[in-house]
């Protein structure tokens, strides 16, 4: 058993839905030392997020902001946390909803993804910083 582990750090995007799949792979130089294990991406952030889901037709990813956006909208009344602007409570919010780690199988070297699955950085704040994970593989 062996255990990698690194800090990927995504590019700065604005408030959406984005797929990072071949980004976090390119950072990911040790994962072609496992044949079986497990991959955990741990977002160390509390403002956006990370899930899989469609990877080929970009009308998803635009079709996640809009329902996201209208679950949880800004300028609540009942919103106390607002220092930061009308995105920040959201995008807290959304954060939960959505999650901040995913454990994918790693088989050969490689994700193991369906055909049409990706990884998404949900961005939930409407000024781009650049977003941390800390991936942990966990194998042989």
């Amino acid at each position: 058993m062996k255990i990698f582990q690194k800090e990927i750090i995504l590019k700065a995007y604005p408030r959406g839905f984005y797929l990072v799949t071949e980004e976090i792979l390119s950072q990911l130089k040790g994962l072609n030392e496992f044949k079986k294990g497990l991959c955990h991406l741990f977002l160390l952030h509390t403002s956006a997020s990370l899930t899989i889901n469609e990877n080929a037709d970009p009308s998803v990813r635009r079709d996640f902001l809009s329902f996201t956006n209208k679950i949880v909208p800004e300028n609540e009344p009942y919103y106390t946390h607002i220092l930061e602007g009308s995105d920040d409570m959201p995008a807290h919010i959304k954060s939960s909803l959505y999650g901040n780690s995913l454990t994918i199988p790693v088989k050969n070297g490689r994700f193991v993804l369906g055909i049409w699955q990706g990884i998404y950085l949900c961005e939930h704040r409407d000024f781009p910083s650049n977003r941390h994970i800390f991936a942990t593989i966990i194998g042989e």
